[in-house]
């Protein structure tokens, strides 16, 4: 009994709300044409505009707000002078909401906070008593700066490897590399991931060639909200290098053939292992061989990919090795360079010192000379005193010159102190992969020596 009178008593209560909501209000409802749409970056507030036309005391109207994807939940229901949370969506709960002195002017736009990727779409403010409706689409996007690392030496030429990462963006961008003369170069597929908050990651991967300027642009840009972003890097001439030896890939080339060779050995015998079993009349036992020997297959081409993966991943720390030990042969000569131009900065201020004092000397003794001695020997005395103020001011400028070339190698020196702590963060990340690839081929491995019991 007490469930059926809940049930009528909501019921109730949803009739109600149906015809107040129906129940007659002054005023018509300006419609914007075109349509207006409203751009919020996620986590900010946007204000849905909606206005009465002529401007009337919508307070004690009935006003709704939805979105077709909501069915018939509503995003916000004002009624009887209050909000209605009746039926209003989980999602937006605490998050809508009018201003009462806008209402007071015939404004009825909604104000939505803390916008996020799921409140992307199109709204509705509707009045039922007059059955006006406006639209209102709303667009949330989400930007993040790309990120470029140095992912190797490509192991058929001598170009560099450069990935491009750029997490937290919304809707899904495209990612383009440029030259620096705004050229696109061809790279390899973008692979988009979203993540459980709905923001995009995109990825890419370039090989690019020694030339002119070796700067290079990783471009992410979103063209629905009108936003792009941009990472430059420059790679140094010491790194493209000549292709490794092919002593690798001969033996990676023999390695696959012996594995093959025992993939095929493995199945020859499983087969003769399943004839003989028929001819004993073992039916079950030659359905499990069939089983086993399909699986030791599937291990086999684990196995054979799981080299190849390890491999690659052992090139390319190689790789990054060869770069760090650049970078720091850089290092050490940037390191050499700084300490002689401190030498030289330090003997340039010794003979300033020098030669002011040289100056001040000559400048007493002129001071000093009597009247009654000749011109021509006051005249010698100046002409000493402006070379010696020449050469300070060649000191001076030599002195400043100095100073100047000290600041551009602590700048190359923090630069590449910075790309050396990328590109070992990077082969950090190798390591950790190939091994856990390492432990993946033991566990291949047991596991084939399971089978190889059964099969026994």
């Amino acid at each position: 009994m007490v469930h059926m009178k809940d049930g009528l008593v909501r019921a109730t209560s949803v009739r109600v709300s149906f015809l107040l909501l129906t129940h007659f209000c002054g005023g018509q409802l300006q419609q914007i044409d075109p349509p207006q749409q409203v751009m919020v970056m996620v986590g900010e507030d946007i204000v849905l505009p909606c206005q009465l036309e002529p401007p009337v005391d919508a307070v004690s109207m009935a006003i709704e707000w939805g979105r077709v994807v909501l069915d018939s939940r509503f995003v916000y229901v004002w009624l009887g002078g209050q909000e209605l949370l009746d039926g209003q969506n989980e999602a937006y709960r605490g998050r809508a909401s009018l201003s009462i002195n806008k209402l007071k002017h015939g404004d009825l736009s909604l104000t939505l906070s803390e916008v996020n990727v799921s409140d992307n779409g199109t709204y509705r403010c509707y009045i039922p008593k007059w059955h006006k409706e406006y639209f209102v689409e709303l667009l949330v996007g989400a930007v993040a700066s790309p990120g470029i690392s140095f992912a190797g030496i490509h192991q058929d030429s001598s170009g560099v490897v450069l990935d491009c990462t750029s997490e937290g963006w919304y809707p899904q961008p495209e990612l383009s590399w440029l030259d620096s003369e705004g050229n696109v170069l061809p790279a390899g597929p973008t692979e988009p991931v979203r993540g459980p908050d709905g923001l995009y990651t995109v990825s890419s991967r370039v090989t690019v060639e020694k030339r002119h300027s070796n700067t290079f642009t990783c471009r992410v840009r979103q063209k629905n909200i009108n936003q792009t972003r941009e990472t430059h890097v420059h790679v140094p001439d010491d790194f493209f290098m000549t292709p490794s030896t092919c002593t690798a890939s001969v033996a990676v080339a023999v390695l696959f053939s012996f594995m093959f060779i025992i993939a095929v050995v493995l199945l020859v015998w499983t087969w003769r292992q399943i004839k003989i079993e028929r001819k004993k009349g073992g039916r079950r036992e030659q359905e499990l061989l069939m089983t086993e020997s399909k699986k030791m297959e599937d291990l086999e081409k684990k196995k054979a990919k799981l080299d190849e993966e390890v491999q690659k991943k052992e090139e390319e720390d190689k790789d990054m090795t060869q770069v760090i030990e650049i970078l720091k042969e850089v290092m050490n000569g940037l390191t050499e360079q700084k300490e002689k131009l401190t030498v030289q900065f330090k003997e340039a201020e010794r003979l300033m010192e020098e030669n002011e004092k040289k100056v001040k000397s000559v400048e007493e003794e002129v001071s000093g000379k009597q009247e009654d001695e000749t011109a021509h020997r006051a005249q010698g005395y100046l002409k000493i005193k402006e070379i010696l103020r020449d050469g300070k001011w060649k000191q001076e400028e030599r002195k400043q010159e100095l100073q100047q070339l000290q600041m551009d190698a602590v700048k190359l020196m923090k630069k590449t102190i910075d790309e050396c702590k990328k590109i070992e963060e990077r082969k950090k990340k190798v390591e950790n992969h190939m091994g856990q690839m390492k432990k993946q081929m033991q566990e291949t491995e047991r596991q084939m020596e399971d089978i190889q019991r059964i099969l026994q």
